[in-house]
């Protein structure tokens, strides 16, 4: 734990954004190597290693990308870097899988791991529709059966993790949306094009009729992030923009509504008569937990932390680009609860965001025995 702790706040301290981590993979690459295992990098940035001999049994995968947000934790490993840390725990999750990979090279060493377990550091998930594709199409996954991974949760405590069986994720795409006039002045609105109400129509009526027109039950969200038009309270600007994101539970109900977006946007316009330049950039569909992995993450975590620790997380309506992967192999994402029992509850993606350093051990103990069993069921086949 030492050892890990310290490689964790090394990294904390160092950031990097997506396919610019550089110094991160040179960091477990070396790692890797200085326990005598042959990590081999990835294209642009990332790493993958394989532990042991013959057929691989199990993936194990852990995202090592940072984000664009300032840090706000006054810690003595802070980012040092202006506008970069690692807000979402990626440094934790790297540090838990480099756990993993040198436990089992541990064992290999002690004659006691009896297959194979290919580890996999992947950049970008930050980014949109994210770099598991890239592992993906460099043929990293194409001999590898079944994937887990994990992502801090910071609403349980550290030592329990939390599992559910399908979707765990939503679907999450971005949205983009110019309009443009002649602009005018507000005394005269029906003598151009009010683009101001026409940005305002379609931030509330475009949710509200994908809303009717996809099952409620797939939980369609639209949710504006930006909006900006105009410099003066009396004119009628040319231009305006605005953008957000639609989330969906459901992958059949996330192509759907991709399809519909488009048509429902100029509806809503176009009794205003501007012009509408719409960007919809497709992201991720919904991580969908296989049942006999989320059972191989449930077995492993009963022997090792108890059943007791073991908690039903709800879906998240954020995104997670671990999706194209159980697409293509069954998988299962757990949660790692990162709060310390009885102290602050945080959010992700928040400059404040802390993690209990005590689930790095939760982590790797879960995981490692997770790739034992995941050995032990394909040897007994």
């Amino acid at each position: 734990m030492d050892h890990l702790v310290a490689f964790r706040r090394d990294v904390h301290a160092n950031p990097e954004l997506s396919f610019h981590e550089f110094r991160t993979t040179d960091a477990i690459v070396a790692a890797l190597e200085d326990a005598g295992l042959s990590p081999v990098r990835l294209e642009d940035t990332g790493a993958y290693v394989d532990v042991g001999a013959g057929p691989i049994a199990l993936g194990l995968r852990a995202d090592i990308d940072a984000l664009p947000i300032l840090e706000e934790t006054d810690l003595p490993y802070a980012s040092t870097r202006t506008g970069v840390c690692h807000a979402c725990g990626h440094d934790v999750h790297t540090t838990v899988m480099l756990g993993v990979a040198l436990t089992l090279k541990r064992l290999l060493d002690a004659g006691r791991l009896h297959g194979r377990v290919r580890v996999v550091f992947q950049p970008a998930e930050e980014t949109m529709p994210g770099g598991a594709l890239a592992v993906i199409e460099q043929g990293v996954l194409d001999d590898v059966p079944r994937i887990l991974a994990l992502h801090c949760e910071p609403r349980i405590d550290a030592g329990t993790i939390g599992t559910r069986i399908g979707a765990i994720t939503s679907a999450s795409d971005t949205i983009k949306i110019e309009l443009t006039g002649r602009g005018g002045h507000t005394s005269r609105p029906h003598l151009t094009e009010d683009l101001v109400f026409a940005l305002a129509e379609i931030a509330v009526n475009v949710p509200a009729v994908l809303n009717r027109r996809i099952d409620v039950r797939s939980a369609v969200s639209v949710v504006w992030g930006q909006i900006h038009a105009g410099s003066a309270p009396n004119a009628i600007p040319a231009t305006g923009y605005m953008a957000g994101t639609m989330r969906c539970l459901d992958g059949d109900a996330w192509q759907d509504a991709g399809k519909m977006l488009d048509e429902v946007v100029r509806q809503v316009a176009v009794p205003y008569g501007v012009d509408v330049k719409l960007e919809h950039i497709r992201g991720v569909p919904p991580v969908v937990n296989a049942e006999a992995e989320t059972d191989l993450i449930e077995d492993a975590a009963r022997s090792e932390i108890g059943s007791g620790a073991i908690v039903l997380t709800p879906q998240s309506m954020g995104g997670e680009d671990f999706a194209w992967m159980t697409n293509k192999i069954p998988g299962s994402m757990m949660r790692l609860g990162t709060r310390t029992p009885g102290g602050e509850t945080y959010d992700l993606h928040r400059g404040d965001y802390a993690p209990d350093e005590r689930a790095i051990n939760t982590g790797v103990r879960v995981m490692a025995a997770a790739a034992l069993r995941a050995i032990a069921e394909l040897n007994a086949r």
